[in-house]
């Protein structure tokens, strides 16, 4: 036990469940099903928010905002959407209430909706819907936008960041004139995500398609980057989706081409969700607490005075006051914490615990001796170093930190991606060694259907550029040309 927090061999589950909380990331809200994001963890939300927003900027894209609300009638205009939402659709059926005379507040039964709204699930059906009057001709295209929203997904079994009721994402809507156009937006918009989650999450990931099962609704094709946690379950960190013409014929979006000829516009959307605060913690944290990968931390360094009277801290501030301005210069954010409430041993613990990556600590010796020390929270090492070219030394410490971060998770999922060729062996692998299992699958739905029913295992993906291999289905014998990525999954 470290600070309240369970070990993670211990219960993994649960060891998530304490870091999220006692870390100040989130915390359960009066509503079933919902979270409350406090600002520790909201502030790294916004990191990730500000870098992606960045990354869709700089590939065309635009912000927009569409309604939280949508008619029902829409969701009936495309049969296989609607069928992947049906069930976890919040439906608004009245738009007030009354007092009955006796203290309550109650709905209005005169104030029903003539067309009951459902509270957004995903925002394909109002978006093309709104495209239809946007778009006439091929000087109207390409269409390439994107919106950070709230949505609503009713779950009956919640898990803070992993699966609520009400999550925080972005939803990238694209149209386009061409099916080759769209399906290079697809996969343009999967290496974004890719980029993103190796070089800022620190997550190794494997960029790969879903299959027919496990495609989005309404969807033709799934692109996914699927990553391993530390437990050796799977989780899906982000999806890109080419929806062919389907909205399109859905909400009877057509345009004229340069021919003059009149085509049903091509679509795809992509999107990723807190999910990704999911992944950050359970990727890289440990029995201590959060595990930050640098280029996410609010905090990236943290400097803690040790000192035994106001004189001592005045010569610790005065350096540290400069110290701050270089690395704030170099764009490093750092906090100086000379709360006189806590002591620094306190301290330390509470910034191991929010995963700060590098703790300088630096008293009244350190101040003769021209030395700082250095606590690194990926390894836990400490070091005493000159003040002399310390900002360039904290400079490189950081890239150091993220590099470390990113190579031991790496490391990990090689070390838990498994060939396998016997059903029987399959399933004593998921109970006694989780993780990726590279298995062969006959192609089709009623075979992965059934290893899924059987194991709980379902295929991530079928990895890109997957290397062709002759073989035979794990579950039916039956002929396969190459293997899949199985695992269970978050």
């Amino acid at each position: 036990m470290s600070k309240g927090i369970i070990s993670k061999d211990e219960d993994y589950s649960q060891w998530f469940n304490d870091l999220v909380i006692k870390a100040d990331l989130a915390e359960y809200s009066p509503v079933r099903g919902c979270m409350i994001i406090k600002p520790y963890g909201y502030s790294i939300w916004e990191k990730i928010q500000a870098v992606l927003d960045k990354m869709f900027k700089d590939t065309g894209h635009s912000n927009a905002y569409f309604p939280l609300f949508i008619p029902k009638s829409f969701f009936s205009k495309e049969a296989s959407h609607v069928d992947g939402f049906a069930k976890e659709c919040a439906v608004v059926t009245h738009y007030r209430l009354k007092n009955d005379g006796e203290g309550n507040i109650i709905v209005d039964e005169d104030a029903k909706l003539e067309e009951e709204l459902i509270v957004r699930p995903t925002s394909e059906t109002i978006i093309w819907n709104t495209y239809k009057g946007w778009i006439q001709s091929y000087r109207d295209l390409p269409i390439l936008v994107n919106q950070w929203a709230n949505v609503v997904r009713w779950e009956m079994r919640t898990r803070l960041f992993l699966r609520t009721s009400e999550f925080l994402w972005q939803e990238g809507h694209t149209a386009h004139a061409t099916a080759e156009e769209a399906v290079a937006e697809t996969e343009q918009m999967l290496e974004v995500y890719a980029n993103f989650a190796e070089n800022w999450l620190a997550v190794p990931v494997v960029k790969g398609k879903k299959t027919s099962n496990e495609r989005f609704a309404g969807a033709l094709d799934t692109y996914c980057i699927e990553a391993l946690m530390q437990d050796g379950k799977a989780l899906q960190a982000g999806t890109s989706h080419f929806l062919g013409q389907n909205f399109a014929k859905a909400f009877d979006v057509k345009f004229t081409s340069k021919e003059g000829k009149q085509d049903y516009v091509w679509a795809t959307s992509w999107g990723v969700s807190t999910r990704l605060m999911g992944a950050l913690i359970m990727a890289h944290s440990d029995d201590a607490g959060l595990v930050l990968p640098p280029m996410l931390a609010p905090i990236q360094v943290v400097v803690v005075p040790i000192y035994k009277h106001d004189e001592e801290l005045q010569n610790i501030t005065a350096y540290v006051d400069g110290l701050s301005k270089e690395l704030k210069a170099k764009g490093i954010s750092v906090k100086f914490d000379n709360r006189d409430t806590q002591r620094p041993g306190f301290k330390f613990a509470e910034y191991e615990l929010k995963g700060v990556p590098l703790r300088v600590a630096i008293g009244s010796r350190d101040m003769q001796n021209g030395t700082v020390e250095l606590a690194r929270r990926d390894t836990k090492t400490k070091e005493t170093v000159q003040q002399a070219g310390l900002v360039d030394h904290i400079e490189k410490l950081l890239e150091e930190i993220q590099q470390n971060i990113f190579t031991k998770a790496l490391t990990f999922r090689e070390e838990n991606t498994t060939k396998v060729d016997d059903y029987e062996e399959f399933k004593r692998l998921l109970d006694e060694k989780p993780g990726f299992l590279l298995a062969h699958w006959d192609g089709t739905p009623e075979t992965e259907q059934r290893i899924k029913e059987e194991t709980k295992a379902t295929i991530r993906c079928i990895p890109l550029n997957n290397e062709q291999e002759e073989g035979k289905c794990i579950l039916t014998g039956n002929p396969s040309t190459q293997r899949v990525l199985f695992a269970r999954a978050y």
